[in-house]
C-alpha cells in the first residue's frame, strides 16, 4: 500500500489508521494525517512481521491501549522519519513495541500513559526526537515510570533482550520515575539526550523484580538483566537495583550522574546472586546524593558530593578504601581506580535504519 496526502479517521474499536500485517504486508505513508477515536486503535500499526514506513505523517489516538505507533503479536519493522505522534488514552504509550521500530526527528507525546513500552525481544531507536510521557499512578503497579522494558508473559512477544536507544533530542516525564526494567534482559543506551524529570522523580533507573498484579513473571524470580550506557549524557535521580537482577552501568564521554545507588530488596523474595556494577570512564562524574550500595565500582573519573567534597568508599567488611571528606559513603564488594568500559553498548545512527522514500510517494 502507498498512501500520500491523505486524511484517515476511524471510529471503531480496533480501528487502526494504517495497518501492515504478515511478512508480505508492507505499507508506505507520507504527508498524511491519522486520527483514531476508540480503544485498541493504533495510529500506524504492524503485526505478524509486517513492515511500515512513514514520512512527515501525524497520528493522534484517543482510546485505551491505542499507541500512536503500535505493534502487536508477531512483530515487524517500522521506520518513521518526521511527523507528530500523540496518544491520549490510558495504557496508550506514544510507542508500544513488540517489533523493531526506528524514529527520526519526530515529536512523540503520550498524555495519559508512559512514553515508551518495549516488551520482550524487540527494540526502539530514536534520533533527535522530542518524547514526552504522563503515566498515571495505578495500584496494580509497584511504581510509575516513563519508559519500560519488560516481559509481560502474555505471549505478545518472544522472550529476549529489549533494546531502547535515544540519541539526541529531549525526553520528558510528567509523572513518576524515568526508566523501569523488570522480568527481562534489556539494553538502554542514551547519547546526549536532554532529560526533564517529573517533579516527584521517584528514580532515574529501576532494575528490579516486581509483584505486578498482572503477573510479570514469578515473584521473587522476575528480576532484570540490564546493560545501561550513558554517552555524553547528563542524568539526575537514583538508580534502584536488587539481588535478583543484574545491572552493568557505564558512564562514558564526559557523562554525569547526580543521584544515589540504592539496593532495594522489597521485590527480591529470598534474594539471589545479582549485582550492580558501575564503570566511570575518565572525564565522567558521579555526584553522590545519598549513601549508596554497589557490587563492584570501577572509577577512572570523578566521584564527589554536591558540595564538591570527596566521598568515602568502603568494602562490605567495613574497611575504608577511600577516605572522603563528605557525609556520604559508598559500600562495595570491590573497588578499582581504573575502568574498563569495553562492555558498554555503542550508539547507532539514523543512517543505519533510514529507508529511501519510494517514487510512488513523491509528488
Amino acid at each position: 500500500a502507498y498512501v500520500k496526502n491523505t486524511n484517515i479517521t476511524t471510529d471503531a474499536a480496533g480501528g487502526a489508521g494504517l495497518f501492515a500485517y504478515g511478512e508480505s504486508g508492507t505499507a508506505y505513508i507520507a504527508n498524511s494525517s491519522i486520527t483514531t477515536k476508540q480503544g485498541t486503535s493504533g495510529g500506524i500499526h504492524v503485526a505478524g512481521g509486517g513492515k511500515l514506513y512513514a514520512w512527515d505523517t501525524s497520528a493522534e489516538t484517543n482510546g485505551q491501549s491505542a499507541a500512536a505507533i503500535r505493534s502487536d503479536r508477531g512483530g515487524g519493522t517500522m521506520v518513521i522519519n518526521g511527523g507528530n505522534y500523540t496518544s491520549n488514552g490510558t495504557g496508550s504509550p506514544a510507542i508500544y513495541s513488540t517489533a523493531d521500530i526506528s524514529v527520526n526527528n519526530a515529536t512523540l507525546n503520550a498524555t495519559g500513559s508512559e512514553a515508551i513500552c518495549i516488551e520482550g525481544r524487540n527494540s526502539i531507536h530514536l534520533f533527535n526526537c522530542n518524547l514526552t510521557g504522563n503515566m498515571g499512578d495505578d495500584s496494580q503497579n509497584d511504581c510509575t515510570w516513563n519508559v519500560i522494558l519488560y516481559q509481560s508473559m502474555s505471549g505478545d512477544s518472544e522472550e529476549g533482550n529489549s533494546v531502547f536507544e535515544m540519541n539526541g533530542g529531549t525526553l520528558s516525564a510528567k509523572n513518576g520515575g524515568m526508566f523501569y526494567t523488570t522480568n527481562t534482559e534489556s539494553t538502554i543506551t542514551l547519547s546526549n539526550v536532554n532529560i526533564n524529570d517529573a517533579s516527584d522523580d521517584d528514580f532515574f533507573l529501576k532494575c528490579t523484580g516486581n509483584s505486578n498484579e498482572r503477573g510479570w513473571g514469578t515473584s521473587g524470580k522476575n528480576g532484570a538483566d540490564c546493560l545501561f550506557t550513558a554517552i555524553s549524557q547528563k542524568m539526575e535521580g537514583d538508580v534502584i537495583w536488587d539481588s535478583i537482577s543484574e545491572l552493568d552501568f557505564y558512564m562514558t564521554k564526559n557523562s554525569t550522574l547526580t543521584g544515589a545507588f540504592i539496593n532495594d530488596e522489597s521485590q527480591a523474595g529470598d534474594g539471589g546472586d545479582g549485582y550492580a556494577n558501575m564503570y566511570i570512564e575518565k572525564g565522567s562524574t558521579w555526584i553522590v546524593t545519598g549513601n549508596s550500595t554497589l557490587t563492584n565500582l570501577s572509577c577512572a573519573g570523578t566521584i564527589k558530593d554536591s558540595d564538591g567534597k570527596t566521598v568515602t568508599i568502603k568494602n562490605t567488611s567495613g574497611k575504608v578504601l577511600v577516605k572522603g571528606t563528605g557525609k556520604y559513603t559508598i559500600t562495595v564488594k570491590t573497588y578499582s581506580s581504573k575502568a574498563d568500559t569495553s562492555g558498554a553498548s555503542k550508539a547507532t545512527s539514523w543512517s543505519d535504519y533510514e529507508v529511501e522514500k519510494p517514487s510512488e510517494l513523491t509528488d
